[in-house]
């Protein structure tokens, strides 16, 4: 019992030092900063307040004060631009490890790998002395033709909150910022910078808010970057209630507030109201609202010292942490391992659809012949329309990937299969014509699948036709590819649907004609490779489907209840608190793939659901437990979710909503136990009126599932 006790008393001694030494590291650290606060003048304080060039703001060169360098960031650190304008500087240094896409991370279903690739994105700012990151992005996928669904993550709020913790702890540990945007409820991008949108506080508390709050208390993410659009009739650049009320004084939110680029709308309201950096596309840079105008609204009383001297104080403490933090970190630029982090990401992401003629995993010793048919075959994704990509220093393409794999035994042949003749900068005149199918190619592609024993069809989208500054129309594959799907199925019997996209898709002729479909995502620079992988059974499928794929557009709660794009540049989010998954299974409405949805090449049985009481109180936690059996011939990792109905709720609530999962890996026959916690208090709902969390007492029923339609064992217990 002595050396027991002297172990415990021991630990706590060491996390009780830990404690204190950040603490006194804390607290020397802003003693720096007040001391160089009262060194500064006025005019120097402002200059730090706003850009001076595309991706920088001023330090005070004279107090050994540098100035801050942004990157754009959700794929990669991007190339190096000139310092005043858009165009490439022309560097041979900044070649970059391409990462997959937002949803694709999402896909991975697995934090780890969320990490991996903010560990890699931070190792890579670093070498380009970059010292914020703008990323991760992780608006939720209130609708599906948003353009930027493929940057984002998912439709649920707790997924995307368990992503972005460590998405920004892999960032951050390098000694770079992570930017977490777009706060709030940027959802689409039709209109983006001019739509208000009318959210009750009930759902921003429980559907926008919960992953960014995630980010700021457990992620410790040092910057957040304001939306475009309005909430509620405020800019979100301008909001009293986001920027102040929820995030600086409700989260307990140390670092900076910098606006997206010329987002600003307001000299005064922006400052009294939150935002810290004002940033944009084009000087002259003394003339933007918080340059010469915030000086002269200080002075006149409008803007007070003190509310400037806490922008500066954040700005401050953000340096310490990152180009003025001890021990910098002095990073590296695709590196073999960050190559392999994007490959393992990627072939955590790919999503097995169907499989129903068990073509898959490709048996190399069994095929003499593969044809390759598809733009999307030896398209890249690392570029391309509006917003951020990366140079990438290469990229594997899925005909490349699929040619190192089985070339060796196969002969590969490869035909194009249709146009992709769409660009995100033309006009819709200029892209008319886009979505027809091209039936020479066509021609060429089933001519040569007939001659073959397997067809590979690699089709969806790509970097122009899903892109920010736009939204997409409706939900149909683009370039008549339907029409090349049906001939080469025709003509090949064997043939695999491969589809590389990063937001919904109807699917529905696909799903219904053909037995073999892969979803691939864009999916960063070893995407070929991860692909052929999974193809030929080295790596077994483990991505969900982070979004639910409707049967139709009229089946989505922002169609169907038309508020989408909004009406007056007014978009009122009617359905509330029943996004995504929410709406399908609380109206009963059957989706095309639900949330949470993937195959695998073996299977998984769910037995013994079991929790450690039957009835909880507030500040309880249920313990979960289980056991997972892969009853096939294969290693797989499966996807164990966790989802709680509350029976006969007094105020709406969803008919599921997704707590907790947990990604195991499990050997062929063997049995694995899981255990997994749920805090009472993440079962409360937001009232509007008390303006307080509820849990609401009687009975919920706990749901351990394989999807959010697939569920496979139940328990019920009551809160008191």
């Amino acid at each position: 019992m002595r050396i027991k006790y002297i172990i415990v008393l021991g630990a706590a001694l060491f996390l009780f030092g830990n404690a204190s030494a950040q603490n006194k590291n804390e607290a020397a650290r802003q003693a720096k900063i007040t001391s160089i606060l009262k060194k500064m003048t006025l005019e120097e304080k402002i200059e730090m307040l706003h850009g001076n060039a595309l991706f920088s703001s001023a330090g005070v060169p004279r107090l050994g004060i540098p100035e801050l360098t942004c990157d754009d960031g959700p794929l990669g650190v991007r190339e190096e631009i000139k310092r005043f304008d858009w165009a490439s500087a022309n560097w041979t240094t900044d070649s970059a490890t391409f990462l997959p896409n937002g949803s694709a991370i999402a896909a991975t279903w697995n934090p780890a790998m969320a990490n991996k690739y903010g560990v890699v994105m931070g190792e890579e700012a670093n070498a380009m002395k970059k010292n914020i990151m703008l990323a991760p992005a992780f608006n939720i996928c209130r609708m599906p033709l948003c353009g930027r669904t493929y940057e984002y993550y998912s439709e649920d709020p707790y997924l995307n909150g368990q992503l972005a913790i460590q998405s920004v702890k892999g960032i951050q540990s390098q000694h770079v910022a992570a930017c977490i945007k777009h706060f709030a409820a940027n959802n689409q991008e039709l209109n983006r910078d001019s739509v208000n949108t009318i959210v009750d506080e009930r759902t921003l508390r429980e559907i926008y808010f919960p992953a960014f709050k995630a980010a700021v208390q457990q992620g410790n993410a040092y910057t957040v970057m304001s939306a475009y659009n309005k909430v509620n009739s405020y800019w979100c650049s301008e909001n009293d209630f986001l920027l102040n009320k929820v995030l600086k004084k409700g989260w307990g939110f140390k670092g900076v507030v910098m606006s997206d680029w010329s987002g600003v709308h307001h000299t005064v309201a922006a400052a009294n109201n939150g935002l810290d950096i004002e940033m944009g596309s084009s000087g002259p840079y003394d003339q933007w609202y918080f340059a010469k105008p915030l000086l002269a609204a200080v002075k006149s009383g409008q803007v007070s010292v003190k509310t400037i001297d806490d922008k500066v104080r954040r700005i401050l403490w953000l340096i310490y942490h990152t180009s003025m933090s001890a021990n910098h970190p002095k990073g590296s630029i695709a590196t073999l391992a960050h190559a392999k982090a994007a490959y393992d990401i990627a072939t955590e992401s790919i999503v097995l659809l169907k499989n129903d003629a068990h073509l898959l995993p490709l048996k190399a010793s069994n095929i003499k012949s593969i044809a390759v048919i598809g733009d999307n075959a030896t398209r890249t994704f690392a570029l391309g329309g509006y917003g951020a990509g990366v140079k990438a220093q290469h990229e594997i393409t899925a005909l490349e990937g699929i040619k190192s794999r089985f070339g060796k035994t196969a002969s590969i042949s490869f035909a194009q299969g249709y146009k992709a003749n769409y660009l995100a900068n033309n006009t819709d005149a200029q892209n008319a014509g886009y979505d027809h199918p091209d039936q020479t190619l066509i021609d060429q592609a089933v001519a040569l699948a007939k001659t073959t024993d397997i067809a590979i069809l690699c089709i969806g989208s790509n970097r122009e036709f899903e892109s920010e500054g736009h939204d997409r129309k409706n939900l149909e594959l683009p370039f008549g590819e339907q029409a090349l799907v049906n001939a080469v199925s025709a003509a090949n019997p064997n043939t695999i649907i491969v589809i590389m996209a990063g937001a919904p898709y109807d699917l529905n002729e696909i799903k219904k004609s053909n037995q073999t479909i892969v979803w691939s995502w864009f999916n960063g620079s070893e995407a070929g490779n991860a692909l052929a992988d999974v193809l030929k059974g080295i790596v077994n499928p483990s991505g969900r489907l982070p979004f639910t794929f409707p049967v139709s557009l009229g089946d989505s709660p922002a169609a169907a209840l038309n508020t989408y794009p909004g009406k007056h540049l007014t978009a009122d989010y009617k359905e509330g608190i029943l996004v995504g998954y929410r709406w399908y299974d609380t109206k009963n409405i059957e989706p095309l793939y639900c949330f949470g949805y993937g195959l695998s090449y073996t299977h998984f049985t769910y037995t013994d659901l079991a929790i450690n009481k039957k009835a909880y109180k507030s500040g309880d936690k249920i313990t979960v437990s289980l056991k997972i059996k892969n009853t096939g011939a294969v290693a797989g990792k499966e996807v164990v979710q966790l989802y709680i109905s509350k029976l006969n709720s007094s105020v709406l609530r969803p008919g599921k909503e997704l707590k907790a999962f947990k990604k195991i890996m499990i050997a062929p026959g063997q049995t694995a136990p899981v255990l997994i916690n749920i805090a009472i208090n993440d079962l409360a709902y937001f009232n509007d009126k008390l303006k307080n969390w509820v849990i609401e007492p009687g009975q919920y029923k706990i749901l351990a599932a394989a999807s959010s339609r697939d569920i496979r064992q139940t328990a019920t217990f009551n809160i008191k």
